[in-house]
């Protein structure tokens, strides 16, 4: 079992390549001095116009960050030398024709490495494409690294050998927000609004599910779908919310989808809890200010008031890179899967799909304050996840969001045992080279 991480002496370098990068205002793209060798691209497809454009640019620059530490430190060791890793992206304006023919201008461009996350509805059509023209073109096989696309069946039904994702799944994180409710009592009507595609549709079956297992007594009073990214005023859901007498919200919406509908709650005095997968950041604490304070709560693998001396340093470090409060979306995930791809490639001592993928197979990751393993059986990542309140900055919320003045404390920590769920998957594997 392969081990990424690093101790307090890693972690000392870490935050000090952090500071030269803000110093020297180095990119990605800048090999770092004594790794010479040819770039490994890593090509990231996702919107960078568009509705979400603010989810895409997030992930640019937690991309780059993690991409800087490891170009520090000489880059990534292969037979013929240190190799610099490089950042390309690819606008799919946040749409699946537009991914897939950008897709194939990576490709083209003999990339390694296909990055994706904001959309299961994508990742769900680049898996396919992926399958195809790995089958077809044995020699240019590609690896598909998903940091955000969380619908369940891309590690069951629909798994695939080139596939890892690692964020916890849409059934994985209403596990941990349907536990918390288990025991708030207070809750007794719940309204379920979602974005009509697939992911949203997954979210509402789990709660649903989730829910009648844990709180039968819960009546479910509304269970509505709306288009993704094309709703500028979510007033007149909001007034449906309200009619329903629903005292707690959930939702798995994200980006502008969700800033604007809890930017609606405050203006339209809904009272009701909000139960989400992203409600602590790209804007949501501010939209929401004081209404949102002890009413909104999101699940995640980490959040910046954690605690503990590893968690802060690594904060820190991404607020030393990237100092404008607008930029303060912070992805552990994306750190962690840049730093396990790049042990990956070391230990197989090839950037060729199918090592690179048996070499992240089982391959744990611990940083001092997280610890993950990747499940050979669907390429699942299993790790804890914390669901979080929002709190006015102050005590144990020390670090706020986006400068808003309101930041998360954690309300219930789930470890990896208490996260994993089982799977379906049944992977086709090509031959070990």
């Amino acid at each position: 079992m392969s081990m990424v991480g690093f101790g307090k002496r890693g972690l000392g370098a870490w935050v000090g390549a952090a500071l030269i990068c803000l110093a020297a205002g180095v990119h990605a793209q800048v090999p770092a001095s004594g790794s010479q060798g040819k770039p490994i691209q890593l090509g990231m497809i996702d919107g960078l116009s568009g509705s979400f454009a603010n989810a895409g640019e997030a992930v640019v620059r937690n991309l780059r960050l993690a991409i800087e530490r490891i170009n520090e430190k000489g880059g990534v060791k292969l037979p013929d030398g240190r190799h610099p890793l490089e950042l390309v992206t690819f606008d799919s304006k946040g749409n699946v024709d537009e991914s897939l023919i950008q897709f194939r201008s990576l490709v083209d461009k003999r990339i390694p490495f296909v990055l994706q996350g904001n959309s299961s509805a994508v990742a769900g059509a680049l898996v396919s494409a992926i399958n195809r023209h790995n089958q077809r073109q044995p020699d240019a096989r590609v690896l598909f690294l998903n940091y955000s696309a969380v619908d369940p069946s891309l590690t069951n039904e629909n798994c695939s050998f080139w596939h890892f994702r690692f964020d916890a799944s849409a059934d994985m994180r209403m596990q941990a927000l349907t536990d918390t409710i288990r025991t708030e009592h207070a809750v007794r009507k719940i309204y379920l609004i979602d974005q009509d595609y697939s992911f949203g549709h997954q979210v509402a079956r789990s709660a649903r599910e989730m829910l009648a297992a844990k709180r039968p007594d819960i009546q479910i009073v509304g269970d509505e779908f709306h288009p993704i990214g094309k709703i500028k005023d979510f007033a007149p859901y909001i007034a449906k919310i309200k009619a329903s007498g629903a005292d707690a919200v959930i939702t798995g919406n994200w980006g502008n989808d969700l800033t604007l509908m809890v930017k609606a709650a405050r203006e339209g005095g809904l009272s009701a809890r909000f139960y989400t997968f992203y409600g602590n950041g790209l804007g949501a604490p501010a939209a929401m200010g004081d209404a949102g304070v002890g009413r909104v709560l999101a699940v995640a693998e980490w959040h910046p008031n954690v605690g503990g001396a590893a968690s802060d340093a690594f904060y820190q470090s991404f607020h030393k890179r990237y100092p404008d409060p607008r930029d303060d979306y912070v992805h552990l995930r994306m750190q962690m899967m840049v730093e396990m791809l790049a042990r990956a490639i070391e230990q197989a001592g090839t950037t060729d799909a199918v090592a690179v993928a048996y070499a992240l197979e089982n391959m744990r990751f611990t940083n001092g304050f997280h610890e993950a393993t990747i499940r050979a059986d669907d390429h699942q990542v299993l790790q804890p996840l914390y669901v979080s309140v929002m709190a006015k900055q102050g005590g144990e919320v020390r670090f706020d969001n986006e400068g808003s003045g309101y930041g998360f404390r954690t309300v219930k920590r789930l470890k990896s045992a208490q996260t994993t769920l089982p799977t379906t998957c049944r992977m086709e594997r090509p031959p070990a080279r």
